[in-house]
């Protein structure tokens, strides 16, 4: 538990050492990068005609929010991250960055997210920004992620609302249509991440987070990515079926979903013996795929639809 304290014990001011590259870091490009995407198709997808400055406006605050929940976390993760393989380069446990400089960082980030979107576009989606980023910064980080083995299946609300955040940004409000598409984000976390845990299970279990196939064991982690990959699939396909997307998407979203159940059986049938265990990271790399297809998907559907309406008008 040694590094647990270690995150606060140095807090001498110095000029700091870290490149711009490393603060870059702090963010999760690539994480904040899904984030942008899917509160894109949110704003596309409102039958609103939107404003293209409020638009940037809103995705940079969006963006810069994302940011902020990934340095708080790791911030907050710096012990953890230091003994798993995959995370021990991040900025804060190689030493980089310093404990303090990653939280003002995310704090600072935090508070101009939040207050940008709040004043220059409007305080629903502001709102829910700054419920995302508590959410996944104190919620799942601090509490959630080190004590449940359901800690990716709660706190996956957190990557699941941007497509809400991103609607609200251009109507002022919350739709049916914007909860159909945060529930295809949380029903495909669990999944995605479970997949990963189990061919990472040994670098959890030395940091001691509490992953399913580490608490439950392989067997059940297996058959829980099934079960969820059976729901993933209908609500994947959802949002033709309530007549939000044209055909196009439906036949898009159901090949999609059926990949995505198809994979998921193979991790299913997967031996207690396989260490390989090529079905699940088969199944992690399709559900990358799975997620940006589908909202490219609806974002191709919905600018068609915009397209069409203009040329009739």
């Amino acid at each position: 538990m040694a590094l647990v304290h270690n995150r606060f014990d140095d807090q001498t001011i110095r000029m700091s050492e870290a490149t711009a590259g490393d603060f870059f870091a702090l963010l999760k490009p690539r994480v904040m990068s899904l984030v942008v995407f899917t509160a894109f198709v949110g704003m596309v997808a409102a039958p609103v005609t939107i404003n293209p400055f409020l638009a940037v406006v809103a995705i940079l605050a969006i963006a810069i929010g994302a940011g902020a929940s990934g340095a708080l976390n790791m911030w907050y993760d710096a012990d953890i991250d230091a003994v798993m393989t995959r995370t021990a380069s991040r900025p804060v446990p190689s030493g980089k960055v310093t404990p303090h400089e990653a939280l003002t960082f995310g704090l600072v980030l935090s508070a101009l997210s939040v207050m940008t979107l709040g004043v220059l576009v409007n305080w629903l989606s502001a709102a829910l920004l700054a419920f995302t980023i508590f959410f996944y910064a104190v919620i799942y980080t601090m509490w959630l992620k080190r004590w449940t083995p359901q800690n990716i299946v709660i706190g996956g609300a957190a990557g699941a609302l941007p497509p809400m955040i991103g609607w609200a940004a251009v109507t002022g409000s919350v739709s049916f249509e914007s909860v159909v598409l945060f529930l295809i984000t949380f029903l495909w976390t669990p999944p995605h991440f479970w997949a990963l845990a189990l061919f990472k299970s040994q670098d959890y279990e030395r940091a001691g987070i509490p992953m399913m196939p580490n608490v439950a064991g392989e067997a059940s982690t297996r058959r829980q990515i099934f079960a969820y990959s059976l729901l993933l699939a209908p609500v994947g396909v959802a949002p033709w079926l309530l007549g939000y997307t044209t055909i196009g998407y439906g036949v898009v979203s159901l090949a999609l979903g059926i990949g995505f159940v198809w994979y998921a059986w193979k991790v299913l049938q997967m031996p207690d013996s396989d260490r390989v265990m090529k079905p699940a990271k088969q199944l992690f790399a399709y559900s990358l795929l799975y997620l940006f297809v589908i909202f490219a998907a609806y974002l191709a559907d919905s600018v068609i639809e915009r397209v069409f309406a203009l040329g009739g008008a």
